[in-house]
């Protein structure tokens, strides 16, 4: 298991001294960010500079390469004025799904606001309506329910947000807020990222009339 604590001191040396006095933020998003990693989880590091140019990207790229696990290394990168200026709906799992390492997203999550919220709901199930029917009849493809089922889980912790006013980083911690419909989201996520056998009809068909309803609740 990395020793994400020393790699993250070593990540923030590398990075400020690549970038000096430019880097606004830094965090960490996924498992590392929550907790819960494994040895083969992603590092998925959060990013925000001043302002970013195209050079900037290579010039992080060489850097990364520099730094241990480098295969495992992910994440988002941008500047300050895109992240500023981005579709709100997709801050609210941005922001809330990431651990502050250096500096605050407090300014960015100023922008989600109740309607943010409902966008997330909607726009998530929409999505994932539209990727379980296209599944369902081309690819069939259990790692495409997999990824089906984990995106549901975010709409998940949107949706009980929406209804509690509190965000639930932790699935298995939903379980114990949400309704039954939901639940069974959670639990089937759980289960598959568990390794558990895919009875693929009858997972999506699950996933398809939970998206199905949560688009005519929120139309």
């Amino acid at each position: 298991m990395i020793d994400i604590t020393a790699w993250m001191n070593d990540f923030l040396q590398k990075l400020n001294v690549t970038f000096e006095n430019r880097v606004w933020f830094v965090g960490l998003q996924g498992s590392y960010g929550r907790g819960e990693a494994t040895e083969t989880s992603d590092i998925d590091v959060v990013v925000i500079l001043d302002e970013l140019a195209a050079t900037d990207i290579q010039t992080y790229n060489a850097m990364l390469d520099t730094l241990p696990h480098r295969a495992l290394i992910c994440g988002f990168f941008s500047g300050k004025e895109e992240i500023m200026n981005w579709e709100p709906s997709d801050l609210f799992q941005f922001c809330h799904d990431t651990t502050p390492i250096q500096g605050s997203l407090d300014e960015v999550l100023l922008a989600v606001d109740e309607s943010a919220v409902y966008r997330a709901i909607k726009i998530g199930a929409c999505n994932i309506f539209h990727g379980c029917v296209h599944n369902m009849l081309y690819e069939k493809s259990e790692d495409i329910l997999r990824g089906l089922y984990k995106s549901a889980s975010f709409v998940v912790q949107a949706i009980a947000f929406k209804q509690t006013g509190n965000y639930i980083s932790h699935q298995k911690e939903l379980l114990q807020v949400v309704s039954p419909d939901e639940r069974v989201i959670i639990e089937t996520f759980l289960n598959l990222k568990k390794g558990s056998v895919v009875d693929f009809n009858l997972m999506s068909e699950t996933l398809f009339a939970w998206s199905k309803k949560w688009i005519a609740e929120n139309s």
